[in-house]
């Protein structure tokens, strides 16, 4: 098993990959609450990337639907997100509302579940709608561009970066901004070390884990500059990074 996930390349940068470690499948996000789930016994291998710091699960990337519905998304989901259904809905659109004061662009939450964080944005006057393309399938992804493309809490589930960066190229024109939410793995993952962090989290779906590197890099190779505003909040843009966010970024 260890030997056919060794050298695999990276993702994101394509340098040889190396085994991180291996953690149960029940690794949940509840562990940073101190709640652990009972062990499943079925391994989940991570490979990491010393060049870019981008690391996966190379067996949980090569799901089908099917698969990730069976075992992941399904009605035991909530046990490992209770949030998901209305609470982080609720706090994205709040955040988004204090994010863009005011909305005057076509907004499209990517990756956005039940859709309750475009309603929510809707009531507040945004022109808004959702697009999930693991609930809805790429054929029913919308054919227009957008002023504002979110991914929040997105990045992470995701098992081809390459069809995800494909999407938002597809789904943004030059002067889109892409607002998204990930946890970077600066400093909590390091080679010769357990992966204890909460974040990589099987159960919750967390199959791609990326250091801001790696995030700069993604965008580069697509033709998006970056920014980071914080460890979880970041930018992509087509061409420069825009004068309203210019004061927020913290990172380049």
């Amino acid at each position: 098993m260890e030997e056919r996930l060794q050298d695999l390349p990276c993702p994101v940068c394509g340098a040889a990959t190396d085994l991180l470690d291996v953690v149960d499948f029940n690794k949940s996000c509840r562990e940073y609450e101190g709640e652990f789930l009972k062990l499943s016994g079925v391994p989940v291998y991570y490979a990491g990337c010393d060049a870019c710091g981008f690391a996966f699960a190379p067996e949980i990337w090569a799901w089908d639907a099917a698969a990730f519905a069976e075992h992941i998304y399904n009605d035991d989901y909530v046990l490992v997100d209770p949030e998901y259904v209305d609470v982080r809905p609720d706090r994205s659109a709040q955040n988004l509302l204090n994010f863009f004061p005011r909305m005057d662009g076509r907004h499209l939450d990517y990756g956005g579940g039940n859709g309750r964080t475009s309603e929510r944005l809707r009531e507040a006057g945004w022109r808004s709608q959702s697009y999930d393309p693991f609930l809805d399938g790429p054929e029913q992804r919308p054919g227009e561009t957008f002023d504002l493309v979110t991914a929040l809490e997105v990045f992470e589930h995701v098992a081809s970066v390459d069809r995800l960066m494909q999407d938002i190229d597809a789904l943004t024109h030059d002067q889109s901004v892409v607002l998204f939410s990930t946890q970077v793995s600066d400093g909590r993952i390091r080679r010769g070390e357990r992966l204890g962090w909460w974040y990589a989290a099987p159960r919750n779906g967390h199959i791609s884990l990326y250091s801001r590197d790696s995030l700069k890099r993604l965008g580069q190779r697509h033709g998006f500059a970056f920014g980071s505003f914080d460890d979880n909040y970041h930018l992509y843009c087509r061409q420069t990074v825009p004068a309203w966010a210019q004061a927020l970024i913290k990172f380049g």
